[in-house]
């Protein structure tokens, strides 16, 4: 609506603008209505990106209930979740079900390739080496997670696997995204187990 009331007003100014002016005058208020949409652009990104993060943290939440470490993660392609899964390693016995390596599992079935090309990665903790592994393998495009882990992150922590240049794909990273809450719920099963 702001858009289609700038536009009017574009619209009419250009009847009363002397000839001179016109181009000046558009110019002016196309930068306007840019930086208008670059910052509405911006603000619906960081929205989706806070509903994103909130799903894989409600994974991890689930997770959290079945005694296993609460780790969360959805996998998004176009802006839709196409997988999520929490970590299940107690539970299917597998120190494999790590919440990454089911997810990405899920995402290949549904799209039908193992090459999980643009999409994205939202996971509540910093991948370990072998969910970062199997990021690059995927050819995920961006890997978005809530909290370092200081004692097995390989996405810049302790290692780089997501980002090493040896390697043939390198995965983009942002970290950050509601690390308090991330945060919380770890902090919260380990004081439990202590």
């Amino acid at each position: 609506m702001v858009l289609v009331a700038l536009l009017a007003q574009l619209d009419r100014a250009f009847g009363y603008e002397p000839k001179g002016c016109r181009f000046n005058s558009c110019t002016a208020r196309t930068i306007k209505m840019s930086d208008i949409f670059l910052k509405q652009t911006k603000r619906a990104q960081l929205d989706s990106e806070s509903y994103l993060m909130g799903q894989a943290i409600k994974e991890a939440k689930k997770a959290l209930k079945k005694g296993e470490v609460p780790v969360g993660c959805v996998i998004v392609k176009d802006g839709k979740i196409i997988s999520r899964a929490h970590n299940l390693t107690v539970k299917k016995n597998d120190p494999t079900a790590h919440a990454e390596i089911l997810a990405l599992k899920k995402a290949a079935q549904k799209t039908g390739n193992y090459r999980l090309t643009n999409c994205e990665m939202y996971v509540t903790i910093e991948p370990c080496p072998m969910c970062a592994g199997a990021a690059v393998w995927a050819r995920i495009k961006k890997i978005i997670f809530g909290v370092h882990d200081e004692k097995s992150g390989a996405c810049g922590s302790v290692v780089n696997i997501a980002g090493n240049k040896k390697l043939n794909h390198r995965v983009e990273i942002k970290s950050g995204v509601f690390s308090g809450k991330c945060a919380d719920l770890i902090k919260e099963f380990f004081k439990e187990r202590r």
